[in-house]
């Protein structure tokens, strides 16, 4: 063989061998790589609440808390007004991990973990200070291995305040006012039960069609706080706030717990360890904001009726069976039975 075709050989080897290595070194730079202990973790917070509110506040303080403790490897964002749904939905998504955190009411929870729906049990609480005694020191410890049970992790509390009766025609000073009344309720035992002791009907409405189920005539009420009547303008569609405050109902925010648990140890600590002024301070902005809401409702030509301590108590013998009724785990009689144990010491 002449020396040509060798050098020929030769340099086609050659070729091949340099694009064997490029094409190997290619297909290792396009392979997905497992994450570093570093990489930044982007986490999405859900909630139904608006913008422009107190609990968007408290929220984006929490984004700002966890971007900061977690040296930015907490990317955070967070979608208010249901742009992610409906409560419930946001509560299955954060249980299966697609949502990394959820933020609402508790009865929303409830839907998964039950035996939270005692806690907005009506008539159970008499005062703010009381219901954040108990909450704080008697219901979180209680709550948390519920939680970690139907996949969640407790974060922290948040406020929603008193509810109370909005209608469309008819004032409300009297449990025997209800009769009749198709009232919108949140999608939750406790709520559907209480409205039934009144003689009422519950609508099970999802919040984001509920103005419009007010202005179609498919309910003739809803019961909510003041703040979250405003902010989602539902007030537009009733003329009557009777103030029942029938039920006081906090606010949770949890984790999914799936996500939770594939996190690095550092990072879960940076969540179980959130400051208490996340608490307490988000408290504060929702109940000093009452008084400016009751003018500003009466303004709009919603008629305000302050109920007295009498006609409350009425509203709470009828309603006084419910909490029972709705407790029928053991894990959910024992809260109950604990929370109503604690009453005497948080006033």
């Amino acid at each position: 063989m002449s020396r040509k075709p060798v050098r020929r050989i030769a340099l086609v080897l050659s070729s091949v061998a340099s694009a064997l290595v490029v094409t190997a070194a290619l297909h290792a730079l396009t392979q997905e790589q497992p994450a570093s202990a570093q990489d930044p973790i982007t986490l999405k917070i859900a909630t139904i609440a608006p913008d422009g509110t107190p609990w968007e506040k408290q929220l984006r303080s929490l984004k700002t808390h966890l971007e900061k403790a977690s040296g930015g490897r907490f990317r955070v964002k967070v979608f208010m007004g249901g742009s992610l749904g409906g409560e419930k939905a946001l509560v299955r998504r954060t249980s299966q991990g697609t949502i990394q955190i959820f933020g609402g009411s508790t009865a929303a929870l409830a839907s998964v973990v039950t035996e939270l729906d005692v806690i907005e049990s009506p008539y159970l609480f008499e005062s703010y200070t009381q219901a954040d005694g108990i909450l704080d020191n008697v219901v979180k410890q209680r709550a948390e291995p519920l939680l970690t049970k139907r996949g969640f992790v407790f974060g922290l509390w948040a406020e929603n305040g008193w509810r109370s009766m909005f209608t469309k025609e008819r004032r409300i000073q009297t449990p025997a006012d209800m009769q009749g009344l198709r009232m919108r309720s949140q999608e939750s035992p406790v709520h559907l039960a209480m409205y039934r002791a009144l003689g009422a009907n519950p609508v099970p409405i999802d919040a984001t069609n509920v103005l419009t189920s007010l202005q179609t005539g498919v309910v003739d009420g809803f019961d909510n706080t003041m703040l979250f009547a405003f902010a989602t303008s539902w007030y537009q569609g009733v003329r009557h706030l009777s103030t029942t405050q029938h039920v006081y109902q906090p606010g949770i925010v949890a984790y999914s717990k799936r996500w939770f648990d594939g996190l690095p140890a550092d990072l879960q600590q940076v969540l179980r360890e959130l400051p208490p002024s996340l608490t307490t301070d988000g408290r504060r902005q929702v109940r000093q904001m009452d008084p400016i809401l009751q003018r500003n409702l009466a303004k709009a030509g919603v008629t305000v009726t302050e109920l007295s301590a009498e006609q409350r108590a009425a509203f709470a013998r009828a309603t006084a069976s419910v909490a029972d009724r709705i407790a029928k785990t053991a894990d959910a009689r024992s809260l109950l039975a604990a929370i109503r144990a604690a009453r005497a010491q948080h006033r």
